[in-house]
């Protein structure tokens, strides 16, 4: 993010978006050209997406999916005004770099982990998010603090979808491809929500009202995570 940024400074939002996209294209060249075929089901044995649906501990990673991811998005895709709010927005820069950096450790950390600790690692995750948009609503005008909570956000977010990968795979079983591609709409539908509740949002009070709301969907993310010990999330076991 904090490259791409810079280039669309440099160079221009429509050059960026070009590079992008033959980046992307190249990449489609090289899976194909590279990537193993998977072999698929037989049409008898196909799961439908009901059935998926109804799995026990199916719902509540999705949930869990849709209310994280929201939170997220809902700062996230208007970084730049709620700096701005702060009195930041020429340290946009620096602030994506400290959250992009949070994140690679983030992502380090759930792989080591992931295996052994799934349910630890979620509700750290969600708590620390929480901790960050709550220190950002109530000491966002301080710098040392938005770059603290930022990298706070970076680290517990960094995993996520490892997280919720995991779980839903180690909770969906035989039907895991249905169940992931159910996992990856969820978290779509989560990115526009976010650009839509975070717009609302900021049109009508302010940037003041993301940390409220942000920690209103981390509550439940919260809550769901812990009800979900037998199925979703569920305890480690030896």
């Amino acid at each position: 993010m904090p490259a791409g940024t810079f280039l669309g400074n440099v160079v221009g939002w429509r050059m960026c978006f070009g590079t992008m996209s033959l980046l992307a294209l190249g990449l489609m060249v090289w899976v194909r050209v590279k990537v193993p075929d998977f072999a698929g089901q037989t049409e008898g044995k196909r799961v439908s997406l009901g059935h998926v649906f109804t799995v026990g501990g199916v719902r509540p990673v999705l949930f869990v999916v849709l209310t994280f991811v929201l939170a997220h998005n809902i700062l996230y895709t208007y970084i730049a005004p709620f700096l701005a709010a702060t009195g930041m927005a020429e340290r946009t820069d620096l602030v994506l770099l400290v959250f992009g950096v949070a994140s690679l450790l983030g992502i380090w950390i759930v792989g080591v982990l992931v295996d052994r600790h799934l349910r630890k690692l979620t509700l750290a995750s969600t708590a620390l998010f929480g901790l960050s948009a709550l220190a950002l609503g109530m000491a966002g005008d301080a710098p040392a603090v938005v770059y603290a909570a930022v990298a706070t956000w970076g680290l517990a977010f960094g995993g996520s979808a490892t997280l919720f990968q995991t779980a839903i795979a180690k909770t969906a079983g035989d039907s895991v491809d249905v169940a992931q591609s159910m996992l990856v709409t969820a978290w779509n539908m989560a990115i526009a929500g976010g650009g839509i509740v975070g717009g609302v949002l900021l049109d009508d009070f302010g940037a003041v009202a993301f940390s409220p709301a942000m920690l209103v969907l981390l509550a439940a993310t919260c809550g769901v995570v812990w009800a979900a010990r037998q199925n979703g999330f569920p305890a480690a076991r030896r």
